[in-house]
């Protein structure tokens, strides 16, 4: 279908990139009841019977039949995978057997109860976080859950019940659900079974009825599943529509920004953000601001806030922290550079009284907000239920020694003053307190400057003022005057250590910028993994204060591949904690949703191409392991150091794939050395020992003539063969020289008499120089290495032409020089004559070879600790090949 401008309209990718994620997944069913005893799982077992009629293998994984007989009777003929038995603290539990449901595989598996709680050191602490690892092996789960387990419901359900609801689900897992089945009654047909018995026991169906089971919290309950379920209808309509390109109704681009705090009612401003933008279908985030005041808050406190934003990235919204000082124009400058269009905030917590006198933050947003439209949550603060937190700090002991600096300082401008005020007006000596109380406030901070301000209005008021030591004072004039002082002094102390608070932070911030700059340009400057691996081990270590272990991915399975500090180990739980993290992508252990009972928290370190590593950490600190703003910081070390990772991998590849292509090449040049050279020396014989043996009245020369045939193009085949077997001694390392000081003069006459054949049809010249010494090396290998120059100056050098071997004395080395009368070699090509394989070809009639002669004499040469060099003749075309080996000081011409 077109659009607007005539063209094809196309699928969005990302609802694309959604319906193929689902392809490998299990398929999720949920039955969503509006209130217990409405029939889910009922409906759960009937649904999942019809199933196994179809022939799908369907197993249950546990079912809480409540003793309700018509349940237990639909249950019989399933098979059961038995429940796990856990013993905690004297009691004995029993869980859902989440590694048997995976061994057994099935392709349907029910999981009741789905908000359940598991039992503690469980692979995770949630139901529905094992049902997750079920779909994603690819096993479909029908599941049952009731309305107010819904974690962004969780207050609402509260207001209608006054009952709180312990056990959640995250709104982001129902979201993932493939199918979504509301199971419900009417509010009197729920009552009449509730009556009947059919969902409690006499007793306790009696107290559900007085409270919990009341018409109308039943009817709030039907609206809440009714409305959710829509929504979550409306969004599958709305993903089928843009993954199919099909015209519609488009999101109108809200954005939604909620603003939280310390306050316990900040959970609930997340949860009213998640419902707003679930209904908006717009993206939203949770901000908080940090100012100077946040370095004073407590554990407690910051622990709050850290939930709250946790909390925000459960429900699946994005979580956002900001340096700032004044909140209103901090906030409203985020949302307006962030094309926010919706925010949301919690009341003044404010007394009128303070509000009249000096204002408020909810007021001033307001006031300013200009286009955004502003939510204002309020709600009552008793009824809102405080976060879990544990204050594991110990109180600050209170240290003296600031106050007893400003007390020094204040008596220092007291003596000043006393100087002054022979020569000055004594209204102008409150200066010199002013100072004092300034020098406070910038040395320590607000307590001791409103200190300060006290002492220096008391010794402006007994030594400067009438009646002298005495706090009457006589003068009017003198009243206003004191009064002012003390205004300006308590002024002038809160604004300079708010600015030395705001210092402070703009340091702690700025070092640790300058730590991250280090860091990552000592990461840029390592090339070993090894190196790298010490370098963010040592560098997390040092600026969270913790100990840190990292692994890495080897041969298919995560090992340990550093530590600090280094002694450190890592235990069986700790790697199944780092497995999971790595496999899942999320985070484990301590802290974290899966397993939080391991010692250490585990974090996937990621870049764009997935997980590169997986980072350990834990202190000897009791509570959370790092406030919000460690955990950035650890984002931030983190991101450094899965690039620097993912930089030397990607050299390694690179590396690897250079020597597969190096070893591609030269196999491919090998078979077709095999497949040519060697060919040509068996076809020779092979064609001579067939004229041989069907031509029996052959003269005695021919005869001889093919002998000598079969004999040569032997010697040639033996060559070839005995190249490829040195080139494989050298690429192995098993080339060992036997050293021994050796004549030159022998080695070139020996190997003159081994090459006669291949030189009989090229005139030898020898020049050695009388005084050369005798030099150590391995006669076997040298003569090889001259054997193979002859051979290659024989092959390119026309018939008739001279072949020269020099050898000459140079200071401390002796030199061997094999020239020849041919083309020489081009340019281009000088670097790689040495290389394996590699031949100059110049015309077809020279002779063939497998290009490892060259590279076979510089392995040699090398071996026995000389060089080799090639080059071209300057008085006439030809190659000059210098062999240049060390001389033995010791040894006798």
């Amino acid at each position: 279908m077109p659009d607007q401008n005539g063209e094809p309209k196309r699928p969005d990718p990302e609802a694309l990139l959604r319906e193929a994620a689902t392809e490998t997944r299990g398929h999720l069913k949920v039955f969503l009841g509006a209130a217990p005893g409405v029939g889910k799982t009922y409906e759960m077992l009937l649904s999942a019977a019809a199933q196994r009629r179809a022939g799908v293998d369907v197993v249950i994984g546990l079912i809480e039949t409540h003793g309700r007989v018509e349940t237990e009777a639909l249950v019989h003929g399933f098979e059961i995978v038995p429940l796990k038995h856990v013993d905690y603290n004297g009691r004995h539990l029993q869980e859902m057997d989440l590694d048997a449901i995976l061994a057994r595989r099935p392709a349907l598996v029910l999981v009741d109860e789905l908000a359940h709680t598991n039992a503690p050191e469980s692979r995770h602490p949630k139901r529905y976080q094992d049902v997750e690892d079920l779909l994603a092996a690819g096993i479909d789960v029908y599941t049952a859950v009731n309305i107010q387990h819904l974690e962004s419901l969780n207050d609402v359900v509260q207001q209608i019940t006054r009952i709180q609801v312990r056990e959640t689900v995250p709104d982001a897992f129902l979201d993932r659900a493939d199918e979504i089945e509301v199971i419900d009654l009417t509010p009197a047909d729920l009552i009449q079974r509730l009556k009947e018995g059919k969902v409690y026991v006499p007793g306790t169906a009696e107290r559900a009825l007085a409270h919990y089971f009341s018409a109308g919290n039943l009817t709030a309950l039907r609206e809440l599943a009714l409305r959710r379920t829509a929504q979550r209808v409306d969004q599958q309509l709305l993903s089928h529509m843009q993954a199919h390109a099909i015209s519609g109704p488009w999101s109108a681009g809200d954005r939604i920004l909620v603003v939280v705090n310390e306050h316990p009612k900040a959970a609930a401003l997340v949860r009213y953000a998640r419902r707003m933008a679930e209904r908006l279908g717009a993206p939203w985030t949770a901000l908080y601001v940090e100012t100077p005041r946040s370095l004073r808050l407590g554990e407690a406190a910051r622990d709050r806030i850290a939930e709250a934003l946790r909390m925000a990235e459960r429900l699946g919204g994005e979580a956002v922290t900001i340096p700032g000082r004044e909140l209103a124009g901090e906030i409203l400058d985020y949302a307006a550079k962030n094309n926010f269009s919706h925010l949301v905030i919690g009341r003044s917590r404010r007394s009128r009284l303070r509000e009249m006198l000096f204002g408020s933050i909810t007021s001033e947003i307001v006031r300013r907000a200009g286009n955004v439209a502003v939510h204002v949550v309020t709600g009552d603060d008793k009824a809102a239920p405080a976060l879990k937190t544990v204050d594991t700090r110990a109180a600050a002991p209170f240290d003296v020694r600031p106050y007893l600096v400003t007390a020094a300082v204040v008596a220092v401008a007291l003596g000043g003053g006393e100087v002054l005020a022979r020569f000055l007006n004594v209204q102008n000596v409150a200066l010199v307190f002013l100072t004092a109380v300034l020098i406070s406030a910038v040395a320590f901070g607000l307590g001791p400057a409103l200190f300060a301000s006290l002492l220096s209005v008391l010794a402006f008021n007994l030594f400067f003022l009438p009646p002298y030591f005495s706090i009457t004072i006589s003068d009017p004039e003198n009243v206003v005057a004191l009064f002012f002082f003390l205004v300006v002094a308590l002024v002038a102390s809160n604004l300079t250590a708010s600015v030395r608070a705001q210092a402070l932070v703009a340091r702690q911030r700025a070092r640790t910028t300058e730590d991250l700059y280090l860091f990552s340009r000592k990461l840029a400057g390592i090339a070993s993994m090894d190196d790298l691996l010490w370098a963010i081990s040592s560098q997390v270590a040092s600026m969270l204060k913790v100990r840190v272990v990292l692994f890495l991915p080897e041969n298919g399975s995560l090992e340990l591949k550093t530590a600090w500090p280094p002694e450190d180990v890592a235990e069986e739980a700790d790697l199944a904690a780092a497995k999971w993290s790595w496999e899942s992508n999320k985070p484990a252990g301590r802290g974290a949703d899966t397993l939080p009972g391991a010692r250490r928290l585990f974090l996937p370190m990621r870049t764009g191409r997935g997980p590169v590593a997986v980072i350990g950490i834990d202190s000897d600190k009791q509570g959370p392991l790092l406030r919000p703003d460690e955990r950035r910081l650890l984002d931030a070390l983190s991101d450094q150091a899965a690039l620097a990772i993912e930089r030397i991998n990607l050299s390694d590849d690179f590396d690897r794939a250079q020597r597969a292509a190096e070893r591609d090449r030269l196999q491919a040049a090998l078979l077709t050395s095999i497949s040519h050279d060697l060919r040509t020396p068996l076809a020779s014989i092979l064609g001579a020992a067939d004229g041989l043996a069907a031509l029996p009245d052959l003269t005695a020369d021919d005869r001889k003539a093919l002998l000598a045939t079969i004999q040569e193009e032997a010697e040639r085949l033996n060559r070839f063969i005995a190249n490829l077997l040195d080139m494989t001694k050298l690429e192995s390392g098993a080339i060992a020289p036997t050293m021994g000081l050796v004549d030159i003069g022998e080695i070139v006459g020996s190997t003159l008499r081994r090459a006669e054949r291949i030189l009989a049809g090229h005139r030898v010249e020898t020049a050695l120089a009388a005084d050369l010494p005798m030099v150590k090396l391995d006669p076997v290998l040298f003569e090889q290495v001259l054997f193979n120059l002859l051979d290659n100056a024989a092959k390119y050098a026309p018939a008739g032409t001279t072949i020269r071997i020099e050898g000459r004395r140079e200071d401390e080395a002796v030199s061997l020089r094999v020239t020849d009368e041919g083309l020489g070699i081009p340019p281009a090509d000088l670097e790689r004559v040495f290389d394996k394989f590699y031949r100059v070809r110049k015309s077809d009639s020279q002779r063939a070879g497998t290009g490892l002669g060259l590279a076979i004499c510089r392995g040699f040469v090398e071996a026995m600790g000389g060089t080799i060099e090639t080059g071209n003749r300057a008085d006439r075309p030809g190659a000059v090949f210098t062999v240049t080996l060390p001389a033995q000081p010791e040894a006798t011409p």
